[in-house]
């Protein structure tokens, strides 16, 4: 954080020394503006008309007044005008984090009309530097600045406030990749349907009602190919487990426990524990079914430790 006092400092400052506009107003220059503009006003083209409304002859649009001073792009990148002050204050700032820099809003005042021929010039002054402030980009200073305009005579004709914040970016939270998805085909696509519905089923032989998982188009035991389904009660115990602690995959939460577990049906199948520390499971611990819906895709079956039955 940078103390109040060391930005206080830079305030009424000269942030760009006068500069003078590289061409006088012209006619070319505001040509291109109107057009890209889509501003038909026929004061700005049109010395008849700008005549009829009691002026001189055309004038200049007058939210073009920061355009003739505006420097070119060779001038932007070796630092232009910009005085020592700016290069003190950017530095501060950059080293405090506050490297990125937008501009928030611009208000301007107008006070003469610009005719072709006029020239003028603009002073920049460092107005006010807020206390650090939090914003949705990150945290950052507002800086304000006031530009003011005048022609060769010295008089003003116009002032812009000019307000920018320069910010530390927020780190962005990446989102949470998708779990990796199961090797689905023909023979264990039913599984997975039938847990997207809650159900933990086990595979059955139909020939000799032998269960078997993980699934498969035959049974171990008579050799058939025919087979149904059964619903799984959900209760269980460990028959062994594992914690894993790297190498750590986005996907999943650490420390991830994952256990072998044999269904109170006689069949076991691996899975992860939720709801207990890894120091707390046992071998044997009595465990009962719980869903994880990762995404709309993909539901699986974990198990937390059973809650003792009230007598």
């Amino acid at each position: 954080m940078i103390e109040t006092r060391v930005l206080d400092e830079f305030v009424g400052r000269e942030l760009v020394p006068t500069t003078w506009a590289q061409d006088p107003v012209n006619v070319p220059m505001i040509r291109h503006w109107v057009e890209a503009m889509g501003d038909t006003n026929p004061i700005y083209l049109d010395d008849a008309a700008a005549r009829d409304t009691g002026r001189a002859g055309i004038i200049a649009p007058a939210n073009m007044v920061q355009a003739w001073t505006m420097r070119g792009y060779g001038a932007t990148i070796t630092g232009g005008a910009a005085s020592d002050t700016a290069t003190q204050l950017l530095g501060v700032l950059a080293d405090a984090g506050f490297t990125s820099v937008v501009a928030t809003d611009s208000e301007q005042e107008y006070f003469t009309e610009l005719r072709p021929g006029t020239r003028i010039n603009v002073t920049e002054v460092i107005e006010s530097i807020s206390p650090e402030k939090k914003t949705g980009l990150g945290v950052g200073h507002f800086v304000t600045t006031l530009k003011t305009y005048r022609d060769e005579d010295g008089e003003v004709v116009a002032t812009q406030r000019w307000r920018t914040l320069r910010f530390r970016p927020a780190e962005k939270q990446k989102p949470r990749p998708p779990r990796p998805r199961p090797a689905l085909n023909q023979d264990n696509a039913f599984w997975f349907e039938a847990a997207k519905e809650h159900r933990l089923v086990i595979q059955r032989c139909s020939n000799c009602l032998t269960l078997r998982h993980p699934t498969g188009p035959m049974c171990g035991q008579c050799r058939s190919l025919e087979w149904d389904t059964i619903d799984a009660s959900g209760k269980g115990t460990v028959y062994s487990f594992v914690v894993n602690h790297h190498p750590k995959i986005d996907a999943f939460d650490y420390p991830l426990i994952v256990a072998v577990i044999e269904l109170q049906e006689g069949t076991r199948l691996i899975a992860n524990m939720v709801g207990v520390a890894p120091d707390e499971v046992t071998i044997d611990m009595p465990v009962e079914l719980e869903w994880i819906d990762a995404d709309p895709d993909l539901t699986l079956p974990a198990f937390r430790p059973s809650v003792p039955e009230e007598n």
